[in-house]
């Protein structure tokens, strides 16, 4: 897992995150009422609090906050990184066969999750909701990997990243 970078006199630490993010909407086929809140809860939560640096850019100078475009194109995710002023900065493409488990299982575990919520015990719930939370905690760790070198993140960043995936993917 990459760490928060350090501050540095030319360039607070504050100024690497996302202010801005968006989804591809014609990536997104279908979406029910719980997914619909997922993503506004994770773009809520991202804009709130996270790190984000892409190192090419930052190393050429370019300052945060920055806007965030999310898509998926062939396989690939699309994150195109652009500054406060909406001025593109660079366009990243992550190959997603990696992610095709982590993302069949987190929606598998998040049917049950939802299924559970209406008929089981309290204890099965929260059995199940563990086992979500591993999922999506591999999967984080597996984005933090994939982009190491490109963009410099924290692991709550990525486990939110990871949500958007997953809305990315929902195909009805």
């Amino acid at each position: 897992m990459i760490d928060t970078p350090s501050a540095t006199a030319t360039q607070p630490l504050g100024t690497h995150r996302i202010s801005h993010i968006d989804l591809d909407e014609e990536t997104i086929l279908w979406r029910n009422a719980d997914v619909e809140q997922e993503r506004r809860v994770a773009i809520y939560d991202l804009v709130e609090e996270n790190t984000f640096r892409p190192v090419r850019s930052a190393e050429r100078g370019a300052k945060g906050p920055y806007r965030l475009r999310l898509g998926v194109r062939d396989g690939r995710l699309v994150m195109a990184i652009a500054d406060s002023g909406e001025s593109e900065l660079e366009t990243l493409l992550i190959g997603l066969a990696r992610f095709r488990r982590p993302i069949r299982e987190y929606f598998a575990i998040c049917d049950s999750y939802y299924q559970a919520i209406r008929k089981a015990t309290p204890a099965e719930i929260e059995t199940i909701d563990m086992a979500r939370r591993g999922i999506h905690n591999d999967a984080a760790e597996l984005l933090v990997e994939r982009l190491e070198g490109k963009i410099e993140t924290d692991f709550a960043t990525a486990r939110r990243l990871f949500t958007l995936i997953c809305v990315l993917h929902i195909k009805g």
